[in-house]
């Protein structure tokens, strides 16, 4: 017969406190923190996307340059010059920040792509961001071009064109969150590609066109899009002496919009992940 020590037994102190230490060694680590969430998603996003970087380029490059060629022959000069380029530049963030990714959003929804997401620890604000960040990178290129395309055809200087790294990111972010949010929140795939499409006909028809031509009611709506501000900002960097404190409020507005459609589009990713 073989003698085994109570220390052992199911209820000895030694088995419990194997026990003890299991129930230790089987917690969850703590969930992996904002920002290195952050880095790590715009990276693997950026990977992605950088295969259609050529293509977003030339399609939102050349969409932008062939309306301020068209509007060439309608506008000579001056004020509603300055706004035919500038909306015309931000055109290339709205394209790629609203359009393609509320497309991205509602396909990554539609073939749960976001179980992939939840399963990983990192908090919903750091893959929003990171995708976001990632898509808006591909825009900086094609704006600067425009804008220098449209600063030779209208005669316009270029002296405060270091403006656009201001209104790429903030105008980016306000745009960026809205197409995420729309993309999240779109019950299938095809209404958010519509969404994202009207959302950047929006940004084209109110961006791009003076505001003088516009009737009352239609700059009404204009000033409830998020991309007439950073447009705003950058078509006042062309005057003679520019009024700098319009400038930083139109693009604080730009900021408090990217901050408040980022929250939203976070609350958007749960409320998708979740079901």
């Amino acid at each position: 017969m073989t003698v085994v020590p109570a220390d052992v037994l199911p209820g000895g102190a030694l088995a419990v406190e194997d026990e003890e230490q299991g129930a230790e060694g089987a917690e969850l680590g703590p969930r992996a923190r904002l920002w290195p969430s952050l880095v790590a998603v715009y990276r693997a996003q950026l990977s992605r996307a950088r295969v259609a970087r050529i293509p977003l380029l030339f399609v939102a490059t050349f969409q932008s340059v062939g309306i301020m060629i068209l509007m060439r022959g309608v506008v000579d000069g001056g004020g509603e010059a300055q706004a035919v380029v500038a909306g015309s530049a931000v055109l290339v963030v709205a394209f790629v920040a609203l359009n393609l990714l509320a497309q991205y959003f509602g396909q990554l929804r539609a073939s749960g792509g976001l179980d992939h997401y939840a399963t990983l620890p990192v908090p919903p604000a750091a893959v929003v961001l990171g995708a976001a960040g990632a898509y808006a990178s591909f825009t900086v290129p094609g704006t600067v071009v425009t804008a220098v395309f449209g600063c030779v055809l209208f005669g316009l200087p270029m002296t405060h064109l270091w403006v656009l790294a201001a209104v790429i990111p903030l105008a980016g972010a306000a745009l960026a969150g809205l197409g995420a949010a729309l993309g999240l929140l779109a019950p299938r795939p095809e209404f958010a590609t519509l969404l994202g499409q009207l959302g950047m006909s929006a940004a084209l028809l109110l961006g791009v066109l003076p505001a003088e031509r516009m009737p009352e009611a239609v700059r009404l709506v204009r000033d409830l899009l998020p991309s007439t501000y950073g447009v705003e900002a950058f078509a006042r960097t062309f005057g003679e002496r520019p009024d700098w404190a319009f400038v930083l409020g139109d693009l604080a507005v730009c900021a408090v919009v990217g901050v408040v459609s980022l929250a939203v589009a976070t609350w958007a990713y749960r409320r998708a992940a979740v079901r």
